[in-house]
């Protein structure tokens, strides 16, 4: 049999390796990071993705979702219309402000409440104390029900499979539920979280996809942003930050414990506090950058290949190791540690360069321009005063 789906050890109790764990099905919980794939934006207080949207329980989503298909734990609230091309999945408890339509088959588990229709391309298998106000329409067979949890129903149907030695068969249901052959990965939001346009508030790492459009500032344990990405709000998290190319956040960057890695293009239109900060020459930041270990200029893939810019911070004309921008290049000054003119100002001219009116030739017609007239202009200038003050008396 194949990697993928492994009936049971033999021995109870076993313990899979770490190599046997990366190819099992169960191996890990999908929902343990805020995961929003490329592409992913939010239109009129819709989230709109190309993929599925699964959403761990006890969320609050104060947006309508756009997607694949849509699966819900358990209490979890919409704030929005739902639209689903495929399959929709809501555990009990959950909440709609608004109307839901699907475009294959709708299971909804009991006490769900929908103020809106409910709109079913396919069948609904729907619970006890279900509360849909404007009443509901499905095209195929309607079962009043309280349905089996997906997963729950998986682990029975693949077990019984397993059984009876269906193992292709078990292999057929497991790529089908669990493989990626939609060509776009789904949107995963962790158990507790809140989504709103004002924030997404979330205990796990975050990682945003290219090409993203979000609303709201983001708070998690870890940001990271890809390519091409607009972000129109703040970033905040426990540990790092990580800026793909060309990306804009209309807001500060901020880590508590972590660093700060912004790549080439990027655009932060706000303040940066950190403890470390890789930044590239080819970004821009309108605010005020605060790294207490310094600030390394460079590319944010290659970290710590020319140290820090800021030698001394306690050097620095702030004495907290900021950096200002610079209007006049775009350039920065970090720690105290100017950054160098391409044509700086010598700090010692030749006197015939001078802007104090020693030219080439004096009013007397001496050159003054080498070294050994220096006498010279000393004596004219004598002569200069002197003739001054007869004149004056």
């Amino acid at each position: 049999m194949e990697a993928g789906v492994r009936p049971a050890s033999d021995t109870a109790g076993e313990v899979n390796t770490p190599a046997e764990q990366k190819h099992t099905v169960f191996g890990s919980d999908p929902l343990e990071e805020l995961v929003i794939p490329d592409g992913t934006h939010v239109k009129e207080h819709d989230l709109v993705t190309d993929g599925d949207v699964l959403v761990g329980g006890q969320s609050v989503i104060e947006l309508g979702v756009r997607g694949g298909g849509v699966v819900a734990g358990e209490r979890v609230t919409f704030g929005g219309d739902i639209e689903a091309d495929g399959d929709c999945r809501l555990d009990m408890w959950c909440e709609v402000d608004g109307n839901v339509l699907v475009g294959n088959d709708a299971y909804l588990g009991e006490r769900v409440h929908i103020t809106g229709q409910l709109i079913v391309s396919g069948d609904l298998d729907i619970g006890d104390d279900v509360d849909i106000e404007e009443g509901f329409e499905a095209n195929g067979w309607i079962v009043i029900r309280n349905p089996m949890p997906t997963i729950v129903f998986l682990f029975v149907y693949l077990s019984h499979l397993l059984r009876i030695g269906e193992e292709e068969a078990a292999e057929e249901v497991a790529a089908e539920a669990f493989g990626d052959d939609s060509g776009a990965d789904p949107a995963r939001i962790p158990r507790g979280s809140r989504v709103s346009d004002d924030a997404w508030r979330v205990s796990t790492p975050a990682s945003i996809g290219e090409e993203c459009r979000l609303h709201g500032n983001i708070r998690a344990a870890e940001i990271d942003v890809g390519a091409d990405t607009e972000v129109f709000g703040s970033l905040r998290s426990k540990r790092s930050v990580r800026l793909g190319r060309r990306t804009v956040v209309h807001g500060d960057v901020t880590t508590r414990n972590g660093d700060v890695r912004i790549a080439p293009g990027v655009r932060v239109r706000g303040d940066i506090s950190c403890e470390r900060c890789t930044l590239s020459e080819a970004a821009e930041v309108d605010g005020t950058i605060r790294a207490r270990d310094g600030i390394t200029f460079g590319d944010a893939g290659e970290r710590g290949d020319g140290g820090p810019a800021s030698g001394d911070t306690e050097r620095s004309g702030h004495g907290d190791g900021t950096l200002d921008h610079d209007e006049r290049g775009g350039e920065a000054s970090a720690g105290g540690d100017t950054v160098e003119d391409p044509d700086p100002e010598p700090a010692v001219r030749p006197l015939s360069e001078s802007d104090f009116g020693w030219g080439s030739v004096g009013r007397n017609g001496r050159d003054k321009g080498g070294t050994g007239d220096i006498a010279a202009a000393i004596a004219d200038a004598e002569d200069d005063s002197g003739s001054e003050g007869r004149e004056g008396t």
